[in-house]
């Protein structure tokens, strides 16, 4: 970790403690501190440039969240993600998908439709830019559309609960340039469906949207695990 450089935004109106706490969120979500990273309160103290209070106060709220994990004798780590972690995360997500998707198909107007449009032709450039960061940004935002269609908030409320624990996993597998064109045609499918109100497709395609994340994701966490032995 001594390489790395930690950006932090300055806001006046928000406690410090916060801008720590939302900076090292941020960097364990998009990757830039890496599960089992070691989270040492005095060098990233220096790092960011503030006092231990405050790097302290966050890593325990991080904790609370499930991002970081205290080892006995190691101290506070970045929170790995295992097959199994992926496994139940994504299984979940993916009976919320299908029945979103088929409440979403019977209640969808024209201007869902066209935020859904938008939205894929925002991803599909910025998947030709390979801009990771706006990738994930309209991945989310066309699952949100589906599930706000849907007009139920318990719905909408379960699939917030799962973003956070879904973003670390979906940034390992936008970063796969195969998966990036796989995420655009199946967006479509999806999308396609949809329009033509056919329940019953829209639910399979959503269900193996998701399933085909959960493979590629464990293909990965394998791979890496082979590289490392």
């Amino acid at each position: 970790m001594k390489d790395k450089k930690l950006d932090m935004k300055i806001d006046e109106y928000q406690p410090l403690r916060d801008i720590v706490f939302q900076t090292l969120r941020k960097a364990i979500i998009t990757g830039e501190l890496l599960p089992g990273e070691r989270l040492m309160e005095t060098k990233l103290a220096e790092k960011l440039g503030v006092s231990r209070t405050p790097v302290r106060e966050a890593i325990r709220k991080l904790e609370l969240e499930g991002l970081v994990i205290m080892v006995p004798r190691k101290g506070a780590q970045v929170a790995p993600f295992t097959q199994k972690d992926i496994k139940d995360v994504l299984e979940v997500r993916g009976a919320l998908e299908a029945l979103a998707a088929r409440l979403a198909c019977e209640r969808m107007d024209e201007r869902a439709f066209l935020r859904l449009e938008l939205v894929n032709t925002e991803y599909e450039y910025a998947a030709q830019e390979g801009d990771i960061e706006t990738m994930i940004a309209k991945d989310v935002e066309f699952h949100e559309v589906i599930f706000e269609a849907t007009e139920n908030d318990k719905l909408v409320q379960m699939f917030g609960n799962l973003g956070e624990q879904v973003h670390r996993f979906r940034i390992a597998y936008l970063k796969n340039s195969e998966a990036s064109v796989v995420v655009q045609e199946e967006h479509r499918q999806i999308l396609k469906a949809l329009r033509e109100r056919d329940v019953e497709l829209v639910s399979e395609l959503s269900t193996v949207h998701i399933q085909r994340q959960s493979d590629t994701i464990i293909e990965f966490i394998q791979s890496q695990e082979e590289s490392t032995n």
